[in-house]
């Protein structure tokens, strides 16, 4: 019989590094991961679509959860997705362009059934589950954020506390997290990232075929090649949202050229990595930019693949979970550091008993400033 292959001393630094990152998952809270104040924006599900688009392009952001105050309950995400499915039903039906700027929030389940896709996101967790938790259902679910709901102890109803997305999870491991800097294998010996059948286009590319690539295959961005196949940007679906900001549909007749200039000038670039790059050093790209997605490319920045959030994410989570060989040995530890450090959050956490400071204003919409501790 042969003997196992020794683990070297680079794989056993991976898997050490990983399981790391997964007990800190797993004691840590959602609610860890918010900033010590933030603004949150909500809409309500009869709010007009056009109103919520330029609520969203004024504030700089991508997306908001849905609230229906018919029944006072959560009520889903909205995000680019939901906006391109929009302007998919009018490709699909021109006729209806000009009755688009009437559709309410509540009404894009209707489009969602008329064109045949996935339906608003309504995955969710309670802002003290283990922060592992949230993870793992945002994979479930494909979702790059997740809602966190809470119960009010008054009124028994749900209430939207925040929103938390790929990005803050990932960048708060990369602070918190020093085993970070043990994930040294290269990318070319990892199974993560997409390095086949990758979608491109070019600057001649019509908007509107850009649209159809990003609902035909589930994604949020193209790399742009030149003629000679080396990377120069990428199209991202929010490059769709600052197109249509000002109910302007005939923007999307554009081609990716004449629509990437109308970005705007604080657009922080593309990020891109190799193939021979590692997990450390990008974590520390995450901990120091604002990064959705690496583009990898060769010497001759040729384009090799595209290494997502979601696949950083999916990696850390599930990477040689099914080894028995791998299972976490400070097991006891950890159950019980996770019970202590529960019951001691619960504790500040409700007898400091933080505050909502709501304003509404108009056009149904709400924003909760909440000052809440954050653990670094």
């Amino acid at each position: 019989m042969t003997s196992p292959k020794p683990e070297s001393a680079i794989d056993r630094d991976q898997r050490i590094g990983l399981q790391r990152i997964r007990d800190f998952l797993k004691v840590r809270t959602s609610y860890d991961v918010l900033p010590l104040s933030f603004r949150l924006i909500v809409f309500d599900t009869s709010l007009l679509v056009k109103k919520s688009l330029t609520i969203l392009t004024q504030n700089g952001i991508v997306s908001a959860p849905l609230w229906d105050s018919k029944t006072s309950t959560f009520a889903g995400l909205l995000t680019t997705s939901d906006y391109i499915n929009l302007i998919q039903y009018y490709w699909q039906n021109p006729d209806a362009v000009n009755r688009i700027d009437q559709f309410k929030l509540n009404s894009l389940r209707d489009i969602e059934k008329a064109i045949g896709v996935s339906p608003l996101e309504t995955a969710s967790i309670h802002p003290l589950k283990p922060l592992y938790e949230a993870c793992r259902r945002m994979l479930e679910t494909r979702a790059r954020r997740i809602p966190l709901i809470d119960i009010d102890d008054e009124t028994g109803r749900a209430m939207v506390v925040s929103v938390v997305t790929q990005y803050r999870i990932l960048k708060f491991v990369a602070v918190n997290v020093h085993e970070t800097q043990m994930l040294r294998k290269p990318l070319r010996h990892l199974n993560l990232g997409t390095y086949k059948d990758l979608v491109t286009v070019n600057m001649e590319t019509s908007v509107f075929e850009v649209i159809h690539k990003l609902v035909n295959y589930n994604i949020s961005s193209i790399p742009i090649l030149n003629s000679d196949g080396v990377v120069t940007n990428v199209f991202e679906a929010v490059d769709i949202i600052t197109l249509i900001k000002n109910g302007n549909y005939d923007e999307l007749n554009l081609n990716v050229g004449e629509a990437l200039q109308k970005r705007s000038e604080d657009f922080p670039g593309i990020f891109t990595c190799s193939i021979d790059d590692r997990l450390d050093t990008i974590f520390d790209t995450i901990r120091k930019s604002r990064v959705h997605r690496l583009v990898v490319i060769d010497e001759e920045s040729q384009l090799v693949g595209v290494l997502t959030l979601s696949d950083i994410l999916e990696y850390i989570l599930l990477e040689g979970e099914g080894d028995d060989s791998k299972i976490d040995q400070y097991y006891h530890f950890n159950l019980y550091y996770r019970f202590t450090q529960y019951y001691y959050f619960n504790l500040y956490y409700h007898s400091h008993n933080y505050n909502h400071f709501n304003q509404y204003y108009d056009l149904n919409q709400y924003y909760h400033f909440n000052h809440c501790n954050h653990i670094n």
